[in-house]
């Protein structure tokens, strides 16, 4: 009995305005007149939009998901930390959940039965479930939507499903039957290895030993109660009704765990009455032939077929049943002939073929929809071998062909925006954007135009998902107020030819970038102006940086972005501030040393700036010089205050670019810091000081913002900098933060990392002087930003500069209903001024579906869109409250959003369900979330030096989605097995392109014959395990035995085989995507820094985080 779930998963008192004792009273025939009925139902069909359970989530409508009330704590009720003691049971619940503690020899064990007027169903009345062996997409409607059609009869336990071949597979899938000769899997059991891409329906193969694991607790329709009664051996009366099978839409009672006991029928029943429970539409067939007698008892042994729900016209019909007769008599339901009353068992299978025939398009439907389900507890391998597409966006008819944003450029947390912020608030996702604005892409319409049309009231510019009122007017998708159409907007460029305005560029394309006219210009365009701030202190001497990036400034001097008018200039800085005077009558640079770091000055700011290309020669021999002139021992202080106020007063009448590079901590002068870390703390549970120790950095860099003045800061440290108080430079500035710990220019991996990010650094695109502004559709509000910038007013984002590496993130509210609305637009519009000295504009347009219902709000979510959302918001919540907050905040994530969805499906409520079900559009949000607590910038219990933390949070902040997710969760590739994952290139058929697939993060994947790559955006790891081929060491290493490998590698050679050139074809497939290519570490599995590997397989355990089932686990006990 402790398995039975609970009727009724309501906080308050159970409902007794229904009860199990008011539905016998009134025959189904006397419903007559225009009341609609089921021929099933003893009451009326509630509308379909009528749910009378009640709202047992609590927090649905009142509070917001968690990371959205700051310094909010969980609800005591919701146990989120494994810290927490366990729940206790409730002292005053009803008598119907506490079935559990009834005992089995009570007399009346089921206080919902009426003795007075017992059911004609036994209380153990199972029926077998329908295809059991089912594929692992577990189709919603198993759960809220019963199947109608004929009883399938109980099979005892050494029966088996039919063949496949008899079943119509789901669209676009195979058959999810195995072969006669697999045996039929019951309840939660497994047969067979799980299947390695659960998420890919036939994707594997499944043999007479392999089938995919059920997913999902077990789907039988039995009534409640226990066995009572002998044995029943005959099978169902000749009453049972049997109609066109359909798939109705209306939810279902909550399921029951299967019972060892085999199934048996009884006789024909002659009593009509049911015991009904309170979690769903309650039916009443009458299955006899004889109506009962009032007052007296039914017959012994008396039992009909199960009830029948509501049917509703949404569904397509199927065909006929088999036992399909003539219509029904006046006020009785359709009869069965009495040659069909008692079939032969070797009937059976067909009434089992036509169940499952029903589960199979149930399934098709769901994946048509994408209202698929899939159990987490019994999904082992979730994660898809290959990377999947982003969820696709569907409009209405009036824009279904209209082109939409790319998501790698505008993306949003949930693909059908809820129609009200009750219903966004009862899903428990966060609703949110994220934008790569200036991403590089291959293909960008840029128009020239005299005039740009943008609407009158909101300043929208026209766009793809604007209407056309006629060819001279048109409606604003974000106000909706109409305008006039210029009557050069209906000119096409591209025809060259007057004619139909949809033609134009900015109809047809969601991204486009006009050439702003002067009207855009408050000064004339800024010319492209460089300042390199290079810390010269005596642990930078040491470090040998110095030299390095002196050589790719002057090795890539002609590839500065900029034209004619580009500017640069250089100041050292230790103890003193050295400036470097360049001008036409000196024959080589000049330094000028100023004492005075608590009043700085320029002493010659003419010529402390100089153009690039007057004076190219004189600018590589001061790169030459600097090197030199500071390798002898120096000051052990850093006055980067001092510094940095001297460039501000020499950029800020032109603007431009500010680079830092900081070694040590700065300890005199303006802006002087005191080491605040303790290196004991390193592991604890609460990490301190993650807060600027002073404003002085934050208050420059808003001045450098007002002057168009972005600061970039590279932190090359070999001891604590504090970088929580350094980054405030470049968060505020619309700047970067790059960290390399640990830095010495003789360690060839670091010195190559360097020289990767400094080279994409100096030759990337860059736009100055730029402002952001996103405008939403009316009803929704944008009321935090998350990023670099500078909030200049609401929803106007100061960038000194923009870079293509750079990401934000906007969380939003919906102030008002959209029901009125069939979708929602939001656009992005960057203003700023290219290297080439133009005024341009970049737009890119999203437009998004209206969603009504909670289970379309769900199965729109983008899982991996909200964990780039997260991140931020933890970042943030980390540091406005503490580590553990943010880390709380992020299982309650999971937790919500899970206990919704049991809500939005009516699923078994409590320990009752062994299963954890979700979405297919959220499989993933759990493992994601998991992965992000143990990143470097929220891991606790492992020792992680403090500016390595913050600087990690930096990255959270401003990455792009792509990269930030593979920070999150690494790419891992078995790489001994290349030669079986090549295709040769559809373009160029002599390249071969090898694709091998993902594998999860766990160390069950590993195989000691094995060697992997293991890819997290910065750096791939190559790990090779002992028991690898020497046919493999000596194609891919050059080496005979594995003990000839070093411990720690960084480079890969190149030698003249086919394997070899196969893995670096690989790594370079990688490389393509990102800005520079990643660092290579190549690692045995015995070496001593063998946890650069280990310590991202975040699906094991380690001693101060959960394993991946155990946070399933975790999640599960609290979700509600």
């Amino acid at each position: 009995m402790a398995n039975i779930p609970p009727y009724n998963s309501s906080s308050g008192p159970p409902n007794t305005t229904l009860g199990p004792y008011q539905f016998n009273q009134v025959p189904p025939n006397q419903f007559t007149g225009s009341i609609k009925h089921d021929a099933n139902s003893n009451m009326p069909v509630p509308p379909p939009a009528f749910n009378n359970q009640a709202n047992h989530y609590s927090q649905s409508a009142s509070s917001s998901p968690a990371f959205n009330n700051p310094m909010m704590m969980p609800p005591q009720n919701m146990q989120s930390s494994p810290m927490r003691p366990p729940i206790k049971p409730l002292t005053n619940q009803s008598p119907i959940p506490n079935l559990q503690n009834i005992p089995s020899s009570s007399a009346s064990p089921h206080p919902m039965y009426n003795t007075n007027n017992p059911s004609p169903y036994p209380p153990n009345h199972h029926s077998q479930q329908i295809n059991d062996n089912a594929p692992p997409l577990i189709s919603s409607s198993q759960y809220n939507q019963p199947t109608n059609g004929p009883n399938p009869t109980r099979l005892p336990v050494s029966q088996y499903p039919p063949s496949s071949a008899s079943f119509p597979p789901p669209i676009n899938q195979r058959p999810p039957f195995p072969p006669l000769s697999q045996p039929v899997p019951f309840g939660n059991q497994m047969v067979g290895p799980p299947r390695s891409n659960p998420m890919v329906p036939g994707n594997s193969t499944l043999g007479p030993n392999m089938m995919a694991p059920q997913l999902g607790p077990s789907r039988n329709n039995a009534m409640n109660g226990p066995a009572t009664g002998p044995p029943l051996t005959s099978l169902p009366g000749p009453n049972q009704t049997s109609g066109p099978p359909s798939l109705p839409l209306g939810p279902m009672p909550p399921m029951r765990p299967p019972t060892n006991q085999p199934m048996t029928m009884g006789p024909p029943t002659q009593a009509m009455g049911y015991s009904n429970n309170l979690s769903g539409p309650q039916s009443l067939p009458p299955l006899s032939s004889q109506q009962p007698i009032p007052g007296q008892p039914p017959m012994p042994g008396a039992m009909p077929g199960p009830p029948k729900p509501n049917i509703q016209s949404r569904y397509p019909q199927m065909p006929p049943s088999n036992y399909q007769q003539g219509p029904p008599s006046q006020g009785m339901p359709p009869q069965i002939p009495q040659q069909a009353m008692y079939p032969q068992m070797n009937k059976m299978p067909g009434l089992t073929q036509q169940m499952g025939q029903l589960n199979v398009t149930q399934q098709g439907f769901d994946q048509l929809w994408g209202q698929q389900m899939v159990d987490l507890m019994q999904t082992k391998h979730i994660l898809s071998e290959y990377p999947e597409d982003p969820p696709e966006i569907r409009l209405g008819p009036n824009f279904a062909d209209a082109p939409n944003c790319s998501p790698e450029i505008f993306r949003c947390t949930i693909n059908k925006i809820p129609d009200t912020n009750t219903l966004l608030q009862k899903s428990r996702l966060p609703l949110g954007i994220l934008i790569h604005p200036f991403k590089d892409l291959n293909y960008l319409p840029v128009i020239q135009c005299t005039t740009i049309v943008r609407c009158r009231a909101c300043r929208t510019y026209i766009n793809p998902f604007v209407y056309f009122v006629d060819g001279k007017r048109w409606k604003c998708n974000l106000c909706y107020r109409v305008n006039d159409l210029p009557e050069e907007f209906q000119y096409d460029p591209v025809s060259k030819s007057y004619g139909d305005p949809t033609r134009r560029p900015e109809i047809k394309s969601a991204t486009i970038e006009f050439i702003a006219p002067s009207e855009y210009m408050l000064r004339p365009p800024q010319p492209a102006v460089y300042l390199f701030l290079l810390d010269v202190s005596q642990i930078a001497r040491e470090s040998g940086y110095l030299e390095l990036v002196c050589g790719i400034i002057k090795e890539h001097l002609e590839q500065l972005p900029g034209d004619a008018r580009t500017q640069i200039g250089f100041i050292c800085y230790d103890a003193h501030i050295h400036y470097y005077v360049i001008s036409d009558g000196l024959t080589r640079p000049q330094e000028l040393t100023v004492l005075d770091i608590d009043d700085v000055f320029l002493p010659s700011p003419e010529s402390l700036l100089v153009n690039v290309g007057e004076q190219r020669d004189m600018v590589r021999e001061l790169l030459t010089q600097i090197p030199r002139r500071h390798s002898v021992p120096g000051s052990p202080a850093s006055a980067l205050g001092a510094a940095l106020q001297a460039a501000y007063k020499l950029m800020s009448p032109t603007g431009g670019r500010i680079t830092v590079f900081q070694t040590c901590l700065p300890n005199i002068g303006p802006g002087a810091l005191q080491s605040r870390e303790d290196p004991n703390a390193r592991s604890s549970k609460e990490v301190a000081h993650l807060n600027p120790a002073t404003d002085f950095y934050k208050r420059l860099a808003l001045d450098c913002s007002g002057a168009q003045i972005a600061v970039d800061l590279f932190l090359l440290s070999s001891q604590y900098c504090d970088l929580a108080t350094l980054s405030g430079m470049s968060k505020f500035s619309g700047g970067s933060v790059y960290h390399i710990p640990v830095f010495n220019a003789s360690r060839p991996r670091q010195a190559a990392h360097l020289r990767n990010m400094f080279t994409r650094y100096l030759t990337r695109k860059i736009g100055f002087e730029a402002v952001m502004r996103v405008r939403c559709s009316r009803g929704i509000t944008i009321h935090t930003f998350h990023g670099n910038f500078f909030v200049r007013s609401t929803d106007l984002l100061s960038l000194p500069n923009v870079s293509p590496d750079a990401g934000f993130g906007m969380q939003l509210t919906i102030e008002e209903s959209l029901s009125d609305l069939q979708q929602v637009c939001f656009q992005a519009a960057l203003l700023y001024t290219s290297s080439k000295g133009e005024r341009r504009i970049r737009v890119h347009t999203m437009a998004l579906p209206i969603a009504t219902t909670l289970s379309d709000v769900l199965h729109a979510a983008d899982q991996t869109c909200i964990v780039g959302l997260l991140s931020k918001m933890a970042v943030d919540r980390c540091v406005t409250a503490s580590m553990s907050e943010a880390k709380e905040a992020l299982i309650n994530v999971a937790i919500d959003v899970l206990s919704a969805h049991k809500l939005s499906q009516n699923l078994p409520a409590g320990p009752a369900s062994s299963s954890l079900m979700a979405p297919m559009s959220l499989r993933l949000l759990p493992m994601y979330l998991l992965a992000l607590m143990k990143t470097k910038a929220l891991r606790t219990g492992t020792s992680t030096r403090l500016d390595e933390r913050v600087a990690a949070m930096c990255d959270l902040k401003c990455q792009p989605l792509a990269l930030l997710l593979r920070t999150v969760y690494p790419d891992l590739y078995p790489i001994h097995t290349l030669e079986q994952h090549t295709h040769k290139d559809e373009v160029e058929e002599e390249e071969v392109n090898p694709d091998p697939p993902r594998l999860q993060l766990t160390s069950e994947r590993i195989n000691l014959n094995g060697a992997y790559l293991l890819d997290d955006g910065e750096t791939m790891v190559i790990y090779v395990c002992n028991a690898v081929s020497p046919a493999f060491l000596s194609e891919i290493f050059g080496v005979a035995a594995f003990s000839q490998l070093p411990d720690e590698a960084t480079t890969l050679p190149h030698l003249d085989n086919k394997s070899n050139a196969l893995l670096h074809a690989f790594i370079d497939k990688l490389n393509d995507d990102r800005p520079y290519p990643s660092n290579l570490i190549i690692l045995r599995d015995n070496s001593p820094t063998r946890t650069k590997f280990t310590e991202r397989l975040i699906e094991d355990r380690v001693e101060s985080a959960f394993s991946y089932y155990e946070f399933l686990q975790h999640v599960k006990s609290q979700v509600k």
